[in-house]
């Protein structure tokens, strides 16, 4: 079958961490592959993911060569979630890792060794089971992929480490406080990229322990450019909530949900927003200068297109409709952190593995899209290439 070219520049994708918020991920991806022509194949040549994010990175990475096989596959595990899958949920295992951390914490119990609140285990066991790693390298071989990184966060030296895989041009670089190296991705590199601080352990990887990929991350765009991306679409997950102008008053003394989501917030979702403001602003600039001044200045710096999708409806809100689901062991456990209150709703969206919650987050992400079907066509269509699938 000829594939439809539908834009000749490489665009890449970026994906964001947020626990299980990254199912609305999987719903904005199975619209675009609606909206898109079946015979384009993988609209995205670079793929750049964090944290949760990551793990859809690869995903997608992996059936590069089968894109709409791929937004399947991920729809099906999303929509399948549990908790379990991810963490164990039993009291004893709760019990026994919550008690390691704080004796760590306070006396030094078993120093030196990786503690955690939360046992993430059954995680690896998905990953090794689902993930098709030796996929990635032969999609790059045959160009249905230019480049995938995973960004993950040194403990020991304080950098965002981008660890790629790609093709044979692209070079490691090196910025102020993150690199890029070039990497063969497994498992380690997804569960350090995943490794919420304090809640999952940290993960060693070569000399160093990494941890959550958005921690410290400064330009969470910046990895997909270096792998060649000319355009980018980012898929965020902040929701309404994070973009309200009115600041909330509050009575009491903030919650310790309250306060942990206030840092998810400031890890998972700042950075993301304030590099599109960033790069927004940039195109801006450099679309008032005159051509002629560009050429005479010998200027090396171009435009990067942006189109950014984000939740229409706050994911806290959504959140607090399935605070139900939670196992009651793990409710048991986050009770007097106020985390299964409605003011905790932001904490309970990061670890809310379960099917209802992802099934809601999966059709907002797939309304979203439709909802951004003219911008979708614009953004990815050259010519007439998309011809016609604007009235389908």
């Amino acid at each position: 079958m000829t594939r439809t070219v539908i834009t000749e520049k490489k665009v890449g994708l970026v994906l964001s961490g947020g626990g299980a918020r990254a199912a609305y991920q999987v719903g904005v991806l199975k619209g675009i592959s609606r909206i898109l022509p079946v015979e384009s194949g993988n609209p995205f040549k670079v793929i750049s993911g964090t944290s949760a994010g990551a793990i859809n990175a690869v995903a997608l990475a992996s059936y590069a060569g089968h894109y709409r096989l791929g937004i399947r596959q991920l729809e099906r595990i999303w929509k399948n979630f549990s908790c379990e899958q991810i963490f164990k949920t039993d009291i004893p295992s709760l019990l026994k890792w919550s008690m390691t951390f704080f004796l760590n914490s306070f006396f030094g119990y078993k120093a030196g060794q990786p503690v955690s609140l939360l046992n993430n285990a059954p995680l690896k066991e998905l990953l090794e089971k689902t993930m098709q790693f030796e996929n990635i390298q032969k999609a790059i071989d045959v160009g249905d992929l230019h480049a995938i990184g995973i960004s993950a966060s040194g403990y020991g030296s304080g950098e965002s480490v981008s660890f790629f895989q790609g093709h044979y041009n692209l070079k490691n670089w090196q910025r102020q406080r993150r690199i890029g190296m070039r990497a063969r991705l497994n498992v380690d590199h997804l569960l350090a990229s995943s490794a919420i601080p304090a809640v999952f352990p940290a993960v060693k990887i070569n000399r160093e322990y990494f941890g959550d990929g958005a921690i410290r991350q400064l330009a969470p765009i910046s990895p997909a450019l270096h792998m060649g991306a000319e355009k980018v679409l980012v898929i965020g997950v902040s929701g309404m909530a994070h973009k309200r102008k009115h600041r909330e008053s509050m009575r009491a003394y903030p919650s310790l949900a309250k306060i942990m989501n206030h840092m998810f917030n400031a890890a998972f979702l700042d950075s993301m927003e304030s590099d599109v403001e960033r790069l927004s602003r940039i195109n801006r600039t450099l679309g008032m200068i005159p051509d002629e001044v560009k050429k005479s200045q010998r200027m090396e710096l171009k435009p990067v297109e942006i189109l950014e999708i984000s939740p229409s409806e706050s994911i806290d809100d959504i959140a607090a409709r399935h605070a139900r689901e939670l196992p009651k062991s793990l409710r048991l456990f986050l009770r007097g952190s106020g985390t299964t209150h409605k003011s905790g709703a932001g904490v309970l969206s990061y670890l809310l593995f379960e099917r209802g919650f992802c099934r809601d987050l999966i059709q907002r992400g797939y309304d979203d899209a439709m909802a951004h079907k003219d911008e979708i066509l614009r953004f990815f269509c050259e010519g007439d290439a998309c011809q016609g699938k604007n009235d389908s």
